[in-house]
């Protein structure tokens, strides 16, 4: 399945872009949310992340809308894959599904796996 996560930083902007774009890329459950990425607690993410299943899709307008920061990003993206999620971003073309999406995303892992050796 398909499930798509939205975020703004603030009530004043809207979704409808993300929304849009989510919809058209076929997700049949979406995640709507209105928090700053700085801020950690973002319940829609942890209830997004929660519902996803292996054999799963995580599909975000842009990468930024997913994590607060590069580290959380590569943290996020190898927890999916640990789980057998894929990841997907709309705008950057980015993929994990395929087996070239894979490679291409590959050094994020290989990044989070060096840090985790080295902070156990």
């Amino acid at each position: 399945m398909r499930i798509g996560y939205a975020r703004v930083s603030t009530v004043e902007q809207n979704l409808d872009l993300q929304l849009d774009a989510l919809k058209t890329s076929q997700c049949k459950r979406i995640y709507e949310e209105h928090a700053s990425g700085q801020n950690p607690e973002r319940p829609e993410l942890v209830n997004c992340l929660k519902a996803l299943r292996p054999g799963d899709v995580l599909v975000v307008w842009r990468l930024d809308r997913l994590g607060r920061n590069l580290p959380d990003l590569v943290r996020i993206a190898g927890e999916l894959e640990q789980r057998k999620v894929g990841l997907e971003s709309i705008t950057e073309k980015i993929e994990t599904v395929s087996s070239t999406g894979k490679l291409v995303f590959h050094p994020f892992f290989c990044a989070r796996r060096v840090r985790a050796e080295r902070n156990p």
